[in-house]
């Protein structure tokens, strides 16, 4: 189990290979760990999720008798229809709803005026041109909208939208491989921020950060980012482990304890929902 010190001390790494010029952002998280009883089963927990704060990208996935994974995303990775035009929605910049309308309003508001934040979305944008373009028709790939506010139960987000019209013979497995992972939860440039975050995290994260959708035989896709998201293993006792990790962009202004905070944050509301079922928080 890591303590919010060496969580820091992770995130201030992060700032130094910024500052030498080896990656402008990484995605940092973290792990925490949860029981729920077996009175309850994964999709008990999946229902109370939705209803207390349904996404639009959220999924539900038994594996088998012994596993389950259940995603509360909001963020879509990718999705591809009959045209061949494909798209993709990166999410950076967030902040909590507020308790009375006029809080809401100041804090959408901050979110919309902050430059780090948009920096942060930025960044990432660019890099989703970058790999859309590798399986698409020259000067077709756009930004139609960057920055745009959208709103759910517990937060809002800066979303931003890149589209593009795929070559002609271009395969489900191609777009993966110019676009796996989403540039979203790994950083820029890519392959670095990657090797950065294998070293920093040194623990395989498992589903999370992955995508789930579907292919259909006409070539259509929709995939989501597998954030807010929860892994869970069967006990001998019959008890279920549940696995969730929290993260953050980590950019050149990001501040340690602020960045160890918010990932604490963003496990707690999973951890609200997750006890609502009779889950005990372990980490």
């Amino acid at each position: 189990d890591e303590t919010d010190a060496e969580i820091a001390a992770k995130v201030a790494k992060t700032i130094e290979y910024i500052e030498a010029g080896d990656i402008f952002q990484a995605n940092i998280s973290r792990a925490f760990l949860a029981l729920l009883p077996k009175k309850h089963s994964p999709f008990d927990l999946f229902r109370q999720m939705s209803r207390a704060s349904l996404a639009p990208f959220s999924a539900y996935f038994r594996l088998d008798k012994t596993r389950a994974v259940l995603s509360n995303s909001p963020e879509r990775f990718l999705a591809v229809d009959k045209t061949g035009q494909i798209q993709t929605h990166p999410i950076k910049g967030t902040r909590p709803r507020g308790n009375s309308k006029a809080e809401d309003e100041h804090l959408a508001q901050a979110l919309q005026n902050s430059a780090k934040d948009k920096a942060e979305n930025l960044m990432i944008v660019d890099l989703m041109r970058n790999d859309l373009s590798k399986v698409c028709e020259a000067g077709s790939v756009k930004v139609p909208e960057l920055f745009a506010l959208q709103s759910y139960a517990n937060v809002h987000h800066l979303v931003s939208t890149v589209r593009g019209q795929l070559r002609a013979g271009t395969t489900a497995a191609d777009i993966l491989r110019a676009c796996f992972p989403p540039g979203s939860i790994t950083g820029a440039p890519k392959i670095r921020a990657m090797q950065i975050i294998h070293q920093l995290e040194q623990v395989q994260r498992g589903p999370y950060c992955g995508a789930l959708g579907y292919i259909s035989n006409s070539g259509q896709m929709d995939f989501n980012v597998l954030i807010r998201t929860m892994q869970l293993q069967v006990r001998p006792d019959g008890d279920w482990d549940a696995v969730f990790r929290a993260g953050g962009g980590i950019v050149a202004d990001s501040k340690p304890l602020d960045e160890t905070k918010e990932m604490r944050d963003k496990a707690s509301v999973f951890a609200a929902l997750a006890g609502q079922t009779g889950a005990v928080h372990e980490q």
